[in-house]
């Protein structure tokens, strides 16, 4: 009733001094504080948030916000609506009012409190029509909240993904399909295939397929080449290997054929290699895929073709190997045979165990390291043993050289 009594006799400021001279009571009361942030409001729009920035624990909330937004305090009724942890309500009102009220790092701030998710997605509508820049920082501050599928469709739906770029590589540690998808479609209207090929190997989850047979028609040698690789994660090997003979991209092709580990297609490869004439992928493909192809195979198509010099480092290496597995096998037995001798016991028999060699069954059922004079076990039958030609009698003597 006081405030009405001066107010409606024009005496204003004497008002305000009066208050203003009680604040400094001891034992000031609440509705002073408050009764005087309504005058400011009215009167003196400039000193109200010096106001409340020194008393605002002190005041009447809810009124003081009634009498701002009558008032058209726009970064005044934020301020309030923050320290009544009204997030949702002041996200809003900058929205509204972001001439007056916006400020970018106070927004970021606000934001992230807010408890209806629906007004993540409405501040970046809002940061796109008004604050395209300032984008990714505010995703930034946002991304553990939001839906990044649902993100990347708004942008998508608008066409400004490019705006959104360092979101884009923030997000993939999610490893979200959608996220991965737009990047790498970004990346490839950007032609960057160093990025690209980054991507793939870095996040797996997309259409990796339907990538490949976009990349397969690009008009840029780099681009081909992920999509052969994308095959190659595809286990599609066979279109891998096309793709890279078309663009004559013969390291890639061994490696696609090394990596398959299937000796079909290294010999497959090899074949095209002898078939264009390409001598010198030939013995680079025989090193490469070495473990795959068969020496027999080599060695027709060597000798059918004329490589012999091209294939030759390849059975030099081939007969390294055989000679170190025969040397091995023969320290082995070696070292059994003294173990026997100096346990003192006898030697074991032929047929006492299989033979490394030749097999557990040996020839005919019959192990041909032993002593060549023990004569050979018959069959419970009584049926003698079957002659094999060239390799002893039915007794299991040894032939001759002289008989070969």
């Amino acid at each position: 009733s006081l405030t009405r009594l001066y107010e409606s006799g024009g005496h204003v400021d004497e008002l305000c001094a009066l208050i203003e001279n009680g604040l400094g009571l001891e034992r000031a009361h609440m509705g002073m504080f408050t009764e005087l942030a309504i005058l400011y409001c009215k009167y003196r729009p400039e000193q109200i948030m010096d106001h409340l920035k020194l008393y605002w624990s002190r005041i009447n909330i809810p009124k003081v916000i009634r009498a701002c937004e009558s008032a058209h305090l726009w970064p005044e009724l934020v301020f309030l609506y923050v320290h009544y942890d009204e997030f949702d309500n002041a996200a809003q009102t900058i929205i509204a009012h972001s001439a007056d009220a916006w400020e970018h790092a106070s927004f970021k701030d606000i934001i992230v409190k807010v408890s209806n998710v629906e007004l993540y997605y409405k501040a970046l509508r809002f940061y796109l029509n008004e604050q395209p820049l300032l984008l990714n920082d505010l995703l930034h501050v946002m991304m553990p909240r939001v839906d990044h599928t649902r993100v990347v469709s708004m942008f998508l739906k608008s066409d400004n993904i490019p705006l959104i770029k360092k979101y884009l590589v923030a997000a993939q540690t999610t490893n979200n399909k959608s996220v991965n998808e737009a990047y790498n479609d970004l990346l490839i209207e950007e032609e960057d295939f160093v990025g690209l090929r980054n991507s793939i190997d870095n996040h797996d989850n997309f259409d990796g397929i339907g990538l490949a047979q976009r990349l397969e028609k690009h008009e840029l040698l780099e681009f081909r080449r992920i999509a052969a690789h994308l095959y190659n994660q595809a286990k599609r090997w066979r279109q891998s290997l096309n793709l890279s003979k078309k663009d004559k991209l013969y390291k890639d092709a061994m490696t696609t054929a090394r990596v398959s580990g299937s000796a079909e297609i290294a010999e497959d490869l090899l074949r095209y290699f002898v078939e264009s004439g390409n001598s010198a992928c030939f013995s680079a493909c025989l090193f490469t895929c070495y473990d795959l192809v068969r020496s027999d195979v080599v060695m027709e198509l060597s000798w059918r073709h004329g490589l012999a010099n091209e294939a030759m480092p390849y059975f030099i290496n081939l007969m390294r190997e055989y000679q170190t597995k025969v040397d091995h096998l023969a320290t082995e037995v070696s070292e059994l045979k003294l173990k026997v001798e100096k346990s003192g016991g006898p030697m074991p028999a032929a047929n006492a165990g299989p033979n490394q060699l030749l097999g557990p069954a040996g020839v005919n059922g019959r192990l041909l390291l032993g002593h060549s004079g023990s004569p050979a076990p018959q069959p419970a039958n009584g049926t003698p043993p079957m002659f094999t030609p060239g390799l002893g009698s039915a007794h299991g003597s040894t032939p001759s050289m002289g008989g070969l």
